[in-house]
């Protein structure tokens, strides 16, 4: 036999030793056909079972919507091209092709995609059906951002929310000013908003993951309700004074009742799907001549305002409920700005600190 590279050839011999392992190793020139394919998983058959049995750190099941989004990456990306390889045949040779062969034109997809790719190589590593990570691209799995985000400015973010339905008008103010997700928005209940201190309790958030349908075929998405992907996105957010009487507004004359009432319910009394809510959204931006902004944004927006306020990298990562320093981080660049007026005010502090000091009726001398 022969090898495309090194790679294989390790990942050949080390399924051979799997299989004597498992003490159902006969000779390779005795096996049939049959034997061969049964006995070489291919990265398609590896991937499924990876996903069906992949878990979170802390060893709980992925959320809906992280495992949705896997499948999409899988199916779209990386089954196509590598599905029918055999695990002992994925080199870093076919990554590198594969890589390649993606479009550049969406980085973000592109990384993702690898990363997911990443993932699934390295299990394989930890349980010995690869010798070594095929994934050795240094840089695949960072995207640049293709677009820039410019931050909504304060009257903007009020022709914005002026523009939208009244019963909708109070979601864009929370985006913007607590830097609320959309799926945190939209599962809010009664129970969560305590208008007497002033605080929003984030502890759910609803996502609509995609499903094929087992009667037609046809992939359909149902809100599924569920906790943060991780604890720090469990928060107390406090709403800023300005728009505290929009929240008491808005709870009396278009929350659901009850304490389980939802703040933002559709017609039918369930959650807003984000396209629907997103083409309200849509009419109100481009009157308020911000037709760039998307809603996401609008936290974008929240953040880098929060990071104006000189706020540090451990509070902006309580406020908008990040587990790891690398986003919040993002803001205070934002904010980079606020050097000058940093330096402005450390200037009146010491004239401040001098005009003290000057002795009283003059000099002493």
């Amino acid at each position: 036999m022969t090898f495309e590279d090194e790679d294989a050839a390790r990942g050949w011999l080390n399924n051979e030793r799997r299989l004597i392992q498992l003490d159902i190793w006969t000779p390779p020139a005795e096996r049939t056909p049959e034997s061969k394919t049964c006995s070489v998983q291919t990265f398609g058959e590896f991937a499924d079972q990876w996903l069906s049995e992949r878990k979170t750190r802390r060893g709980d099941p992925l959320k809906a919507r992280t495992r949705a989004d896997y499948r999409r990456y899988l199916d779209r990306h990386l089954l196509p091209v590598l599905g029918h390889v055999p695990m002992t045949a994925l080199a870093e040779s076919k990554v590198r092709s594969w890589y390649d062969g993606m479009d550049p034109g969406t980085p973000t997809e592109r990384a993702h995609a690898y990363q997911l790719l990443r993932a699934i190589c390295t299990t394989a590593t930890e349980v010995k059906v690869l010798a070594g990570n095929p994934c050795r691209i240094p840089g695949a799995g960072r995207a640049t951002r293709a677009k820039k985000i410019r931050p909504a400015g304060i009257t903007e973010l009020q022709a914005i929310a002026d523009n939208m339905p009244e019963r909708l008008r109070l979601a864009v103010l929370l985006g913007a000013w607590c830097a609320l997700r959309y799926g945190e928005i939209a599962e809010l209940r009664r129970r969560d908003v305590d208008v007497t201190r002033g605080i929003i309790t984030v502890s759910r958030g609803v996502t609509w993951p995609s499903r094929r349908s087992e009667v037609d075929g046809k992939l359909r998405s149902e809100p599924v309700v569920s906790t943060p992907k991780s604890t720090a996105g469990i928060r107390d957010v406090h709403v800023p004074p300005h728009i505290l009487d929009d929240v008491k507004a808005h709870l009396k004359a278009h929350t659901q009742p009850g304490r389980d009432g939802m703040l933002f319910a559709s017609s039918t009394g369930r959650h807003i799907h984000p396209r629907a809510f997103g083409w309200k959204f849509h009419q109100a931006r481009v009157k308020a001549g911000r037709p760039d902004l998307r809603f996401h944004d609008l936290r974008h927006t929240g953040a880098v305002l929060a990071a104006q306020t000189g706020a540090t990298l451990a509070e902006l990562m309580a406020r908008l409920g990040h587990s790891t320093p690398g986003a919040a981080m993002r803001y205070q660049h934002a904010a980079a700005d606020r050097d000058k007026a940093i330096a402005q005010a450390l200037s009146r502090m010491a004239e401040g600190l001098n005009a003290l000091e000057q002795p009283l009726g003059g000099s002493t001398e």
